[in-house]
């Protein structure tokens, strides 16, 4: 049998031992055998890691930006170089198939090469003054220590928005992985400690976030978060942040709808829906939970649908030709199976799926979905979709628009003002015209409103909550 890795804390630019001397288990979620022991920290731990943090931000903020870019080049040529090692990670310690983890080693690369662009461009302003002998300015200064919470389902993906970023800007991170996917974001703290980041820049403390979490976010030398996670936690992050006035981005869930008009590219569309939803088995934010069609071309999308369905392979996860793989924990396959069962129970036609392989579930289809389901308005966070019919433009906004959630958003027509007045009226961050609803890129705003959450990541979107102006005035009688 291989030896099973143990982890420590990442702390000061050094492994760390758990003040608490206990570890847990981190399972793969393919047969749930043990892939990792992960160091389980206290909140001693946490206040030592942010402390750390704090020093290391006063002692660097002033490097030059020239120096901060380098180390983000070259961190990015070091992920290219550990590419393998990565990749493998988020295969046995995620579910993932190897297809997207690929997608999240290259936006890694090139989100590491996008904020290594963000030092030259954080500038202040000279601003005209009422006062002739004022000379007048405004200045971005980095915010401090910054609290990073991550998930699962994207572990390198977040780590390096919520990691780099800061760091870029001139500030210092203390990031909480989830439980489930730590060996990324210890592996990417390897990775930048190597490309040149100070010690005590970017620090990860591993446990239960439900036991530290608070003592992350409400530690008073923390002065901004960065979150993602479910709407539920995201909410008790938000009045823990309110309580102390800590600015917060917050990414959570999604509900999000594909519309099929019936002058679309049908083939197009189906293929691009199925892998919407079941793109990492549907364990994904922005994924297409809710198709609706118009009603000429619903019969012929269903049965292109299927077709893409039956597609969606479920083999070895570092065959390409596998799109879906095991739901993360037994906690959330019993949420599928709940959804599952409960629609059923209550009239759904499944079209496809709604059984498991192992602790994998088949790629589901359900239609006749009512508002007495719960996988009619709750994230199921599974490969499970739902498809309804509309007649009109009208009908198909308003049925969209429906929802708590509002991340993603993908409408599929050939009528360009037709999906540009849609795209205006959308309850959503993010509206695709005929795109999948997943879609990522490091530059652009990305975030949503309603129970998806609010404030934008990107390399300018960040700066909101990374930096903040400071007003300065000097009195200049010579003016």
């Amino acid at each position: 049998m291989p030896q099973v890795k143990e982890s420590d804390l990442w702390i000061g630019g050094e492994w760390v031992a758990p003040s608490s001397g206990r570890y847990f288990d981190d399972l793969n979620p393919l047969d749930d055998s043990l892939y990792s022991r992960v160091a389980e920290a206290t909140v001693e731990d946490m206040d030592a890691a942010i402390r750390v943090a704090r020093a290391a931000f006063e002692a660097h903020r002033h490097r030059l930006a020239r120096e901060r870019e380098v180390w983000m080049m070259r961190a990015a040529e070091l992920v290219e170089r550990d590419r393998q090692e990565y990749l493998d990670i988020l295969v046995d310690e995620v579910g993932s198939p190897v297809f997207k983890a690929q997608f999240e080693v290259d936006y890694c690369i090139s989100a590491l090469r996008a904020a290594a662009g963000v030092p030259r461009h954080i500038r202040g302003e000279v601003i005209p003054s009422d006062n002739p002998e004022v000379y007048s300015m405004a200045i971005r200064q980095p915010v401090g220590v910054v609290a990073a919470i991550s998930p699962f389902n994207v572990p390198l993906l977040k780590v390096t928005k919520q990691g780099v970023m800061p760091i870029a800007c001139g500030n210092a991170v203390v990031q909480l992985p989830s439980e489930f996917s730590s060996q990324v974001s210890l592996r990417f703290a390897q990775t930048l400690h190597e490309a040149g980041v100070p010690a005590g820049l970017f620090n990860v403390v591993t446990g239960n976030p439900f036991e530290i979490g608070d003592s992350l976010t409400t530690h008073p030398l923390v002065k901004s978060i960065s979150f993602c996670g479910s709407p539920r936690v995201g909410r008790h992050v938000a009045q823990l942040a309110a309580r102390d006035l800590k600015p917060t981005t917050q990414e959570l869930g999604g509900k999000s709808p594909l519309v099929v008009f019936e002058d679309a590219d049908i083939d197009a569309a189906a293929n691009t829906a199925a892998m919407s939803i079941f793109f990492f088995q549907g364990q994904a934010c922005m994924a297409a939970s809710r198709i609706y069609l118009q009603e000429g071309i619903a019969e012929e999308f269903t049965r292109k649908f299927l077709a893409a369905t039956e597609q969606m392979g479920m083999g070895d996860l570092r065959d390409l030709s596998t799109a879906v793989g095991p739901i993360i924990s037994a906690r959330q396959r019993e949420r599928v199976r709940r959804h599952i069962e409960d629609a059923i129970s209550k009239g759904a036609e499944v079209l496809a799926g709604g059984d498991w392989v192992g602790n994998r579930c088949r790629p589901t289809v359900l239609r006749g979905v009512t508002e007495a389901m719960a996988v009619c308005r709750e994230e199921t966070f599974g490969p499970v979709t739902s498809l309804y019919t509309f007649r009109t433009a009208e009908e198909a906004l308003q049925r969209a628009n429906d929802s708590e959630y509002g991340l993603s958003f993908s409408l599929w027509t050939r009528d360009i003002q037709r999906a540009l007045a849609i795209a205006e009226r959308a309850e959503s961050g993010a509206v695709h015209i005929n795109r999948a609803t997943i879609q990522d890129e490091p530059n652009p705003p990305f975030g949503g409103q309603g129970l998806s959450g609010y404030g934008r990541e990107g390399t300018e979107a960040d700066l909101d909550i990374l930096t903040e102006w400071k007003w300065i005035t000097i009195h200049n009688p010579g003016l």
